[in-house]
């Protein structure tokens, strides 16, 4: 198959919207309604508990990395080639056709796809930066985008392969885009992270 119809196929499987999908069948409610109206898992999670969200997010998550990973790993689509392709999930996920072409913040997308690319390596260190974030920022978006700043650092520094450099380009692209909102404000860290108990 070609790179071209791979990429229509993965910007297929990331336009379905999964987590909008098990919040109807399974909970009965539109989840767009719910937290911060993003048709997304954590709002399946805040919806209806841990085991849902799961859920919605495992299958955000394979939208990206089977398609990908097949087209890298198995369908011999090699180069610069693998770019649009890896890409097209995260944009069929935030820019859904079955949504008006809105849709979700495409975090567990983005998982997806450097899973397809480079198997753990990458998930390991955005997911390790990632809860780093959390864990200084108040704002979700403010995280979302230092693990993905510190993923680029890493890569030019110890992998600066162009096609992956190009990917975590258009990748970033869309999560600051899909966050924009947060990201308007000035990144706040959370009170007492750097406060020391009295001895």
């Amino acid at each position: 198959m070609s790179w071209l119809l791979w990429t229509l196929i993965a910007f297929a499987a990331g336009s379905i919207p999964f987590s909008l999908l098990v919040g109807r069948w399974a909970l009965n409610l539109d989840i767009r309604a719910v937290g911060d109206r993003n048709p997304g898992a954590t709002n399946v999670i805040r919806a209806g508990g841990w085991r849902w969200g799961a859920l919605a997010l495992l299958l955000d998550y394979l939208k990206g990395a089977l398609p990908v990973g097949i087209a890298w790993f198995l369908a011999g689509v090699q180069g610069w080639l693998i770019a649009p392709v890896a890409l097209a999930p995260v944009a069929g996920h935030a820019f859904s056709p079955w949504l008006g072409w809105r849709g979700g913040k495409a975090v567990a997308a983005t998982f997806g796809i450097w899973s397809g690319l480079t198997l753990g390596y990458v998930p390991t260190i955005l997911g390790l930066m990632l809860g780093i974030g959390v864990q200084i920022f108040t704002a979700s978006g403010w995280a979302v985008i230092f693990a993905m700043v510190t993923l680029g650092v890493h890569l030019v520094i110890f992998n600066p392969d162009p096609v992956l450099l190009a990917v975590w380009v258009g990748n970033l692209g869309i999560l600051v885009w899909k966050h924009r909102q947060e990201l308007r404000y000035t990144p706040e860290m959370k009170p007492g992270l750097f406060r020391r108990e009295a001895a």
